[in-house]
């Protein structure tokens, strides 16, 4: 169910505005970068090597993967997202890309060095806190399992001003989710929230 939504959610965000930043629901192509910036801390010295590889779960139109290429990292992307329409777009704008994978089936995405998530967490829509959270950690789990050297993610925080939050929108308690990344996934778990967004980036290493 909560799949389903999403996936809805995000079909009607690339019709309306397009394979952009606004079409993956951010409101700028600078914060977008910058949220990239921080989950590509991620990656360990090595990470442009030949067979290095990296998974985007929830790729959207592949938007990470310009990223890369721009500035020159030729690593192997598998790029994951539950919209069909969203891979259809990555598809087409990635091409002529041969070491780039789109998919929407999870059973298809192979292991990677590191696995990278940006925003899938922040749209709740209808459903229960409760319900979202296991969502989440469940999501998580799936990461962690794709994953040889490390994943990140980044979510909306409990520290944002409170008239500024929306109602259809999950905040985490960044504590408490490094607190679960290190009980649940590994010891080496890095903490940021020092970028002028209202989230936070969590980095788990192997």
């Amino acid at each position: 169910m909560i799949l389903e939504t999403v996936e809805r959610y995000y079909a009607d965000r690339l019709a309306q505005f397009g394979p952009t930043p606004r079409g993956a629901d951010w409101n700028s192509a600078e914060s977008q970068l910058l949220r990239f910036d921080r989950l590509l801390a991620a990656l360990e010295e090595g990470g442009d090597a030949a067979d290095a590889s990296l998974v985007d779960y929830g790729c959207g139109y592949g938007a990470l993967l310009d990223v890369l290429r721009s500035r020159g990292r030729r690593l192997w992307y598998h790029g994951f997202d539950i919209s069909s329409a969203m891979i259809e777009a990555a598809k087409t704008r990635h091409a002529a890309d041969e070491r780039a994978t789109f998919t929407t089936e999870l059973s298809a995405v192979p292991r990677a060095h590191c696995t990278l998530a940006s925003g899938i967490f922040n749209v709740r829509l209808g459903h229960g806190v409760d319900q979202w959270h296991e969502y989440v950690m469940e999501t998580l789990a799936a990461m962690d399992a794709l994953s040889t050297r490390a994943f990140a993610f980044n979510m909306l925080s409990t520290y944002s001003d409170m008239d500024r939050r929306r109602d259809d929108l999950f905040y985490a308690d960044p504590l408490s989710m490094f607190d679960a990344c290190k009980r649940r996934f590994s010891t080496r778990v890095a903490l940021l929230h020092d970028y002028p967004l209202y989230e936070f980036t969590l980095i788990v290493r192997k």
